[in-house]
């Protein structure tokens, strides 16, 4: 077949072999040559040249897009600068490149009229993206919100349904491969805020400043947190957020209790949600498989055949894609946002002790909407579970800092979504 579009893949692990088993079905794409860190790797895929020098494929005349699915911010950032100075398209799943440097390759790419494509970044398989830019265009958003990381709501899954502990769950999740042995990135909420730092941006049509995104993993979550939860009408979720706050754009990612009544509750196991909320369309929420060899490539694969179908054939390819708004977002800190809270909280069982708590949260404009003692422990102790009204952030941990003077140990402080 002639005038195929060539591309040229950096990265062939899970992602890129599942991108060079998907385009075997597309014979009008040639994968021309894939770059590796590995040549004496044994691989289940084959291909046309193989090569361990990234620069030789963004440097090709002959490549028209150069897919990225290796990670990483060096070489990436680098090779992809040079990709668009040579006037090759761009396709990446590169969620952390996006985050921190989004913002110059778009605007590079502007420059020399190039597409970036980044569908694979957000939500592995599920299409959030291209919905966004097209079909959803005429909304105006107030809120994006979701599950994005399969890892830790993996993890939060099998700790409520088999009622063990993080770290065991953690275990499971590396012996069946769902999890890193470091999964630092996952677990501490890092790919998840990578995702809603430019899911933020095409929403708001705002850049959002990584570093000033709040951020807080899954680790601190216990078994009896999510026990606590259940009894109370809720699951615990990883939820990213952003949404807005008069001029401002509160974006954060922490765990959250979700009431079993919002349909992000029933998200389990490795999949993904995300939820859109603006005018005129109300409320949509899109949910599938959000990591993975073929949902990834599934996202990836889609974003070349864009390219590929207006390829040679206009002087500006998918204009609605490209990134034209440079203003910052002012970005609301998590000390001025308000929220419900669930705490758990150890103390003495003595007379009085609620009382401290009612009085510590009564000088802090804090109205508590329940307070369940669960039982005595063998040390004397009682386990109390507090359920806030809405109130500032800097109010609740105002309460929780004067609480440690009073002999109260705070287990845990989970917002409510």
């Amino acid at each position: 077949m002639e005038n195929k579009l060539k591309i040229g893949l950096i990265g062939l692990g899970t992602v890129g072999s599942g991108v060079v088993k998907t385009l075997k079905a597309f014979p009008q794409i040639e994968i021309k040559t894939v770059a590796v860190r590995n040549l004496s790797k044994k691989r289940d895929v084959e291909v046309k040249e193989l090569t361990d020098d990234p620069f030789k494929i963004v440097n090709d005349p002959g490549i028209d897009v150069v897919v990225e699915v290796a990670g990483g911010i060096n070489p990436t950032y680098e090779l992809l600068t040079a990709a668009i100075q040579n006037r090759k398209h761009i396709v990446t799943a590169n969620k952390e490149l996006l985050a921190k440097h989004g913002a110059e390759l778009f605007d590079l790419a502007n420059e020399y009229n190039v597409a970036i494509l980044y569908e694979a970044a957000i939500a592995g398989g599920i299409p959030i993206i291209m919905p966004i830019k097209t079909a959803l265009k005429g909304n105006r958003f107030r809120k994006v919100a979701g599950i994005l990381n399969g890892t830790t709501n993996y993890i939060l899954t099998q700790m409520e349904e088999k009622g063990i502990s993080y770290q065991e769950c953690l275990k499971a999740a590396q012996e069946l491969g769902y999890a890193e042995a470091d999964p630092t990135g996952d677990v501490e909420g890092y790919d998840t805020m990578y995702k809603i730092a430019t899911l933020a941006n095409i929403t708001f049509n705002k850049r959002m400043d990584v570093t000033k995104i709040y951020r807080e993993g899954i680790t601190n979550i216990s078994a009896d947190d999510i026990k606590f939860a259940d009894e109370l009408g809720y699951k615990i979720k990883l939820i990213a957020l952003a949404q807005e706050n008069e001029e401002q754009i509160d974006v954060r990612v922490h765990p959250m209790l979700v009431s079993k009544t919002n349909i992000i509750s029933g998200i389990n196991n490795a999949l993904n949600a995300v939820l859109l909320e603006g005018f005129p369309v109300g409320q949509v929420m899109f949910t599938g498989p959000g990591a993975g060899e073929f949902p990834t490539a599934s996202s990836v694969v889609g974003d070349i055949l864009a390219i590929a179908a207006e390829f040679s054939k206009c002087e500006t390819i998918l204009p609605m894609t490209r990134c034209h708004h440079k203003d910052m977002a002012i970005q609301t800190n998590i000390l001025d946002t308000k929220n419900s809270y669930y705490i758990s909280i150890t103390a003495p069982n003595a007379m009085g002790v609620i009382g401290v708590i009612g009085t510590a949260c009564g000088k802090n404009k804090i109205n508590i909407s329940s307070v369940l003692q669960k039982g005595t422990q063998k040390d004397g102790t009682a386990h109390i579970i507090v359920i806030t009204e809405e109130c500032s952030e800097r109010d609740i941990q105002n309460a929780i800092e004067e609480l440690k003077t009073q002999s109260i140990i705070i287990n845990n402080l989970i917002r409510v979504m």
